[in-house]
């Protein structure tokens, strides 16, 4: 950043001394102070980020890739995030601006047991002055996502949200905020997908649009109507599209994409043809921090950083901690009860197998009898680590961090080819090429068949070989399959694979199998077994973000 630094000291050279702060006295000797700074005047403004922080409230284990090892270290804390917020106000007072990105209220039992309302005072406390509904938003439905974000009392905007039936915005689509003659626009934009990303029953009543021209016209109309100086989209979209967006005519002339939704760690911003993405982690682990500088009201340069989240940095805030710890209190002593031990770490980062899903499936299976597994591709999952050689505590509070949705289990068969097309798809949707085609979490995960596959070929031809029992997959052969129910999908349908036959609804539910394998397994050591292997992603296969250079770290 030397020449932006070098071109601001120039401007400042040329302008002379600003005039920042007059002091001056009254008669009476009262000290007075003036800070009125001119459009003319260089100054910076800091956009602070926050991005699927999923309901976590604490410090918790966090995974990172280093030297080739994974090592886990403590992050996150929204305590902690409230000591940076607090910290960087103080280094550039009334020029920060604080924006969240989605997925605030769904993702911890807290949240789930309070649906969302947990997060209510808290996130109303953390002084946020932008916040967008993400895809997991909707999850209780529509009336509680708009009474928990309205409770936020924080400027909500996004684009692309409608109520259903008179087809009115959810919220606005937009806000401008002027800082000392500067016009910052921000807009949001969801992701379209909700409705088939999500259990459908979960966005009953809300309408979505896509990214078409109507996004174009608002760019174009702030930006030349409402002579804004910098355009926002802060959109939850996920990082293949929002790079995708970066250099599509839609941004044209938009100036930043704040993104978030697939929770990865940008340390450097990409670079499109019109607009640079972000992109801050996931959990509260990190906060992304934007410093734009202005000279004359025109943007001359950024600086971007990714905050790691440090409690021993930044300590908690006493009372935002407080706060934390008497909404947490009503569900504390359910979700802390320990349910089981584990002499492995369990961890949900790589995109292909992991070992906390090899544990779910595995466990489902062993539950239900049936011959394959599976578990959807989610992204969450605070990891839980073993610590001194002693086994590590699974409570309820983890299992929900891990599996966010508790839904019965349900049961079918399919036959080989059925779950082959399924597999294939699925594929598509977390490796396509094309970064418009993926779909936002990583790689279903199962138990009981072990795939060989090619990410990198074509639609339809990644699959080199399924084993199930020993033996190939045979394509008119039937196989009895678990999965959990999806509320809204047919009852044919399991985990998107439609068309299954003697589909029966257990009476029981996925985090209600888990503490009975615990029960008798525990403690336990999940494992990566090569269940599903790509020779191009190998063992350890975190995100990449093709075109770009970007290393998840």
């Amino acid at each position: 950043m030397k020449n932006i630094k070098q071109t601001i000291l120039a401007a400042v050279g040329l302008l002379g001394i600003l005039t920042l702060s007059v002091s001056c006295k009254s008669e009476k000797g009262n000290a007075l102070t003036e800070n009125k700074v001119k459009k003319n005047d260089t100054i910076s403004i800091t956009i602070l980020q926050t991005a699927d922080i999923h309901g976590q409230l604490d410090s918790h284990p966090e995974l990172f890739w280093e030297d080739g090892e994974i090592v886990f270290k403590e992050r996150g804390g929204l305590a902690n995030i409230k000591t940076i917020f607090d910290e960087e106000r103080k280094k550039n007072p009334n020029r920060t601006l604080i924006i969240d990105g989605g997925d605030l209220i769904q993702g911890s039992g807290y949240a789930a047991l309070s649906q969302g309302r947990v997060m209510s005072k808290v996130i109303k406390n953390m002084g946020y002055d932008v916040i967008i509904p993400g895809n997991w938003e909707v999850v209780y439905g529509k009336d509680i996502m708009m009474e928990v974000m309205e409770d936020f009392d924080t400027e909500v905007i996004v684009q692309n949200m409608y109520h259903d039936e008179d087809k009115e915005p959810l919220f606005p689509a937009y806000t401008i905020k002027e800082i000392e003659g500067v016009r910052l626009a921000f807009i949001g934009i969801n992701d379209p997908d909700v409705p088939v990303r999500q259990n459908p029953i979960f966005s009953e009543g809300i309408a979505f649009s896509g990214l078409d021209n109507s996004v174009k016209q608002l760019v174009d109309d702030i930006k030349f109507k409402e002579k804004a100086d910098v355009i926002f989209l802060v959109t939850h979209i996920g990082i293949f599209k929002q790079v995708e967006l970066a250099s599509s005519p839609i941004a044209e002339n938009a100036d930043y994409i704040l993104g978030n939704d697939t929770h990865e760690r940008l340390r450097e911003m990409i670079q499109g043809k019109y607009a640079k993405v972000t992109e801050p982690g996931a959990f509260g682990s990190f906060v992304g921090k934007l410093t734009l500088h202005f000279v004359e009201g025109k943007l001359v340069g950024d600086d971007y950083d990714l905050i790691d989240v440090d409690p021993e940095v930044y300590p908690a805030n006493k009372q935002m901690q407080a706060l934390v710890d008497q909404e947490k209190a009503p569900y504390k002593d359910h979700l802390e009860t320990i349910i089981g031990y584990t002499n492995a770490p369990l961890y949900r980062y790589l995109t292909v197998e992991n070992p906390m899903d090899n544990l779910f499936t595995d466990a489902a299976r062993w539950k239900t009898g049936a011959d394959i597994s599976i578990s959807n591709g989610f992204r969450f999952g605070n990891p839980v680590v073993p610590e001194n050689g002693e086994p590590a505590a699974i409570t309820r509070a983890n299992l929900w961090n891990l599996l966010p949705v508790n839904e019965n289990v349900k049961t079918g068969k399919a036959t080989g080819k059925q779950i082959k097309d399924w597999l294939e798809k699925e594929m598509h949707n977390a490796f396509a090429q094309n970064p418009t085609e993926r779909f936002g979490g990583w790689l279903v995960r199962f138990s009981g068949m072990d795939v060989d596959f090619k990410s990198q070929n074509p639609r339809g031809e990644r699959i080199s070989s399924i084993i199930v029992k020993g033996e190939e997959m045979k394509d008119d052969q039937y196989y009895t399959i678990s999965a959990c129910v999806r509320p809204g999908d047919p009852i044919d349908n399991l985990c998107r694979m439609s068309d299954v036959k003697d589909v029966k609804e257990m009476n029981y539910t996925i985090h209600d199998v888990i503490e009975e394998y615990l029960k008798v397994h525990s403690p336990v050591s999940p494992k990566l077994d090569g269940r599903a292997y790509c020779d191009y992603l190998g063992e350890y296969s975190f995100s990449t973000v093709p075109g770009t250079d970007y290393k998840f770290q």
